[in-house]
């Protein structure tokens, strides 16, 4: 098997997922999953769509991660790596779709309007 790329983006971060066959190795700027997302749920997001398909031990996972915060970067790999999945095997489609992992979440940060604190926020109103 050759190697499958994918990109996965959430709110500012973008994931880059290079799949090839090996042994359930993810490293995220050349570092491994548990240093770059000490967070336990965050690594349970991550592996989300490997465990889904039941094929957590079957690829090594490398990856390019920038822009955002820590749940933007993980959400952003996991839709990559669904992508990348569905890129080797077409027909796992249906089962990553029903779990949501497929869907690319539009919401970002409303831009700030001019004249105001924040994006919808007002000053203080005094009527005298």
């Amino acid at each position: 098997m050759e190697v499958v790329n994918a990109l996965g983006r959430r709110k500012a971060a973008v994931a880059r997922v290079f799949v090839n066959e090996g042994t359930g190795n993810i490293t995220i700027n050349k570092r491994d999953l548990a240093s770059y997302f000490p967070s336990s749920i965050l690594q349970f997001v991550v592996k989300q769509p490997l465990t889904t398909l039941g094929v957590a031990e079957k690829y090594d996972i490398k990856v390019n991660l920038n822009g955002g915060g820590m749940k933007g970067q993980a959400e952003a790999l996991r839709l990559a790596i669904a992508r990348a999945l569905v890129k080797i095997n077409p027909e796992d489609k249906p089962a990553l779709k029903a779990e949501g992992f497929m869907t690319r979440d539009p919401r970002v940060v409303e831009r700030k309007k001019p004249g105001r604190p924040k994006a919808r926020k007002r000053f203080q109103f005094s009527k005298r």
